[in-house]
């Protein structure tokens, strides 16, 4: 199934959307398509393939953010919690979150395996990571899919694992949460530093 957009115009028109229903533009078949190909085909250093995703969909996602407002509950003090508390409803009320990992087990082989770069393997880690957020997270848009990008690791870890049978080598990154938007983006009119502060180009003809 193609995508609604063109790739340049979904990633001009990304935004995040804190405002999102409980429901979906696309259904979840497309929704597994979009994050099957991102990780079949985002790129990760030396093909190391470290990447692994958890797909939560309607009442499991809804599940997901009752799990993850009681971990805070149970662990913060009752004034942080509180104020934690005010964006958990909005994240809820969506209709999906897609947990991101890294395979820790995976990058110590490719560190052993190629140990003059050993100590860069952690930020390529990061970097592929970033990578699969980002190629989904436009794959989304361009089917009119609002989207947000959350941090709640590492306090949520374990419970999430446990919940999900996460193996233990799986290390949370982030939680993007997604559904059909019920109002405009959280920053309508981005604003951009001057191009010419920010790209060099040499030997263009």
């Amino acid at each position: 199934m193609a995508a609604t957009k063109p790739f340049f115009e979904a990633a001009k028109d990304r935004r995040t959307y804190y405002a999102l229903s409980h429901e979906s533009t696309i259904p979840d078949s497309r929704i597994q398509e979009i994050v099957k190909d991102a990780i079949l085909h985002t790129p990760s250093a030396f093909n190391s393939q470290t990447t692994r995703a958890v797909v939560l969909l309607g009442e499991e996602h809804t599940k997901t953010w009752d799990l993850i407002t009681e971990v805070y509950k149970q662990q913060l003090p009752e004034e942080k919690f509180n104020q934690a508390n005010k964006r958990f409803p909005g994240f809820k009320a969506a209709y999906g979150t897609i947990l991101f990992y890294e395979d820790t087990d995976t990058m110590r082989q490719f560190q052993e395996k190629f140990k003059t770069y050993q100590d860069k393997f952690p930020g390529w880690s990061e970097q592929t990571n970033g990578m699969h957020q980002y190629v989904i997270w436009t794959a989304l848009e361009a089917e009119g899919l609002g989207v947000n990008l959350q941090h709640y690791n590492p306090l949520i870890d374990v419970r999430l694992a446990t919940e999900f049978n996460v193996p233990t080598e799986w290390d949370l990154k982030a939680q993007m949460v997604f559904g059909k938007p019920t109002s405009g983006p959280a920053v309508p009119n981005k604003e951009f530093k001057p191009i010419e502060e920010r790209l060099k180009v040499y030997g263009a003809k």
